[in-house]
């Protein structure tokens, strides 16, 4: 009410084009509440199974935690002992060495394999599975317990080579082989990248393929220049997820050097080093110290993977 000449004047009603504006007001933020509902449970996982337990390893990693005892406050003291410990110094070595040599393996095997399948093949679905079949299984410990009796002394592989009257090696039991079989392990399931690959070149442009034929281009150019070039987004994409999986493989170096990192430490990939001082020794503390550092390792690779994309990668217009 207003006061106008001492007379009470009723303010006058709200008119609909005033109220529309409300009512949208209202109904957008349903919408947003609706939205959240459906995010809560992803949120609810993300706080309480991700973020929530990397702050407290981050903490755990400037402690002295045994899991039996209350933690202990020693700063970075366990960020500096890394660097004094000779098998950690061994499992960064034994790792990258795996790095560098199973993902460009498994990569090149399988942009070969999807090349190969990509050429018009009969039952295509079915050499799709069958190849795919092994990154299905994954890395799992059936998987893992199955190459380790292929590369046995007793093994397959030396069975077969005895055939031909050679006499094979201790494929695991020697520290020169035992990391190889490792990496073999890693390229032969090759599955997942090459569908990636393989629908990458479903979407090639067939015109420049057209266009070289009538050039008399031959394969290899025509793989070099306008394939590969083409697939860069592809490799890109195979080639960060890969490296971050690889840095990441546990179960295999567990199974095959029965949880050691045998012989001699030539199995002792990173994340087994950091299970062996966690669980092995309770040092909870000095493998955070661990894990923390393997998550700034895997963002500095993967921030010099973007950082030189411009300079090899094509998008399409």
């Amino acid at each position: 009410m207003s006061e106008n000449s001492g007379t009470a004047v009723l303010d006058p009603p709200v008119t609909e084009p005033q109220a529309a504006p409300v009512r949208r007001k209202r109904k957008r933020h349903k919408h947003n509440l609706a939205g959240y509902g459906f995010l809560a449970p992803w949120l609810i996982g993300l706080f309480a199974f991700t973020l929530i337990p990397m702050v407290y390893s981050l903490y755990l990693s400037l402690t002295k935690f045994n899991l039996l005892t209350a933690p202990q406050w020693i700063g970075v003291e366990n960020y500096t002992r890394l660097f004094s410990d000779e098998r950690y110094l061994q499992s960064i070595k034994v790792t990258l060495l795996y790095v560098v040599t199973s993902v460009p393996l498994k990569l090149a095997a399988a942009l070969l394999v999807a090349v190969a399948l990509n050429r018009g093949l009969k039952a295509l679905g079915f050499y799709r599975a069958t190849f795919y079949l092994p990154s299905l299984l994954g890395a799992s410990v059936a998987v893992s317990v199955m190459w380790r009796q292929i590369f046995s002394r007793d093994g397959l592989v030396n069975q077969f080579l005895g055939l031909f009257g050679i006499q094979g090696a201790d494929w695991i039991g020697d520290p020169r082989y035992a990391m190889w079989t490792l990496v073999l392990l890693s390229g032969w399931q090759f599955g997942t990248p090459m569908l990636i690959f393989l629908a990458g070149l479903k979407q090639l442009p067939q015109d420049l393929y057209e266009a070289a034929a009538i050039d008399g281009a031959g394969r290899f150019t025509v793989f070099f220049k306008i394939t590969l070039p083409l697939l860069s987004p592809m490799v890109f994409f195979n080639l960060v997820l890969e490296t971050i999986n690889a840095f990441q493989t546990f179960t295999p170096a567990y199974v095959i050097s029965n949880g050691l990192g045998g012989p001699i430490d030539s199995t002792l990939l990173y994340t087994l080093y950091l299970y062996l001082k966690g669980f092995g020794s309770m040092q909870m503390g000095y493998a955070s110290a661990m894990a923390w550092v393997l998550f700034a390792v895997i963002g500095l690779f993967t921030a010099v993977y973007f950082w030189s994309a411009r300079r090899w990668v094509n998008y399409a217009d």
